[in-house]
């Protein structure tokens, strides 16, 4: 397995660039960012040219203050499309694979056609860019109130939107905390990932750590053909260098 450090939440008390820096030495394949929007973009390239990590990919801005995206958000078209114009800007400048657009707090039949509106101005925008479009359902647990909760729920999204460059993020831990089987929630939507994160359960920790065996996980999704690097998007719980000995461990998987 290769493995994608997640600069959200690994060595966040470092400045991005020494974060990649950090990443590289300890021997990931690939980073990928959560909103890196304050930060030197042009230190962030330099850093990336010199570990030659590839961006698997960025969010979308949150909006203000307690939201977590406004792409589904009724009434916040043009806030909503200057967040995913800025998220396509950096990503295609980074070289970034994907960029997810957060969807937001909402419900409703309202809040589902201005997702859908929304996902395909991204798909016309990443289709200039050359930079992939990804959804994400989050648990109701961390994110209460989420408009995107469910992968069936994202799957028939996907189906409406019809864009082959709008595609699914797969988080292990989100799936698990919500829907339990991973295995075959992994299967379903197999055909329709465009990436895959994964945490420890239930308390976003180390993978090594929880309720969940990710061994036979990784072992799964390898043998369906994945070969992409995998986005370690976990909260290490204090210094993130002393949390790493899962990547021997599970690289091997």
């Amino acid at each position: 397995m290769t493995f994608s450090a997640n600069l959200g939440f690994l060595w966040t008390e470092l400045a991005l660039p020494a974060a990649i820096e950090k990443a590289a030495a300890a021997g990931f394949d690939a980073v990928e960012f959560h909103y890196p929007y304050a930060q030197n973009r042009a230190a962030v390239k330099a850093a990336l040219a010199a570990t030659q990590l590839p961006v698997m990919g960025l969010n979308t801005e949150r909006g203000e203050a307690g939201q977590n995206g406004l792409a589904a958000l009724p009434g916040r078209q043009a806030e909503a499309r200057a967040l995913i114009d800025q998220a396509f800007d950096w990503a295609a400048d980074l070289g970034a694979r994907n960029v997810h657009v957060m969807a937001g707090f909402a419900s409703g039949d309202a809040a589902r056609q201005q997702f859908i509106a929304n996902l395909n101005y991204a798909a016309d925008v990443g289709e200039r860019a050359g930079v992939g479009v990804l959804i994400e359902p989050l648990n109701a647990f961390d994110a209460p109130n989420y408009f995107l909760n469910r992968i069936d729920q994202a799957l028939a999204i996907l189906a409406e939107v019809d864009r082959a460059n709008v595609r699914l993020m797969f988080d292990c831990y989100h799936v698990a905390r919500t829907e339990g089987d991973i295995l075959a929630q992994f299967d379903h939507a197999r055909a329709r990932i465009g990436h895959v994160q994964f945490a420890g359960a239930p308390d976003r920790g180390a993978p090594d750590l929880g309720a969940v065996d990710y061994a036979p996980v990784f072992a799964h999704i390898a043998a369906s053909g994945w070969d992409q690097p995998l986005g370690a998007e976990y909260k290490p719980g204090g210094d993130t260098d002393q949390s790493l000995g899962w990547l021997a461990s599970l690289g091997t998987a």
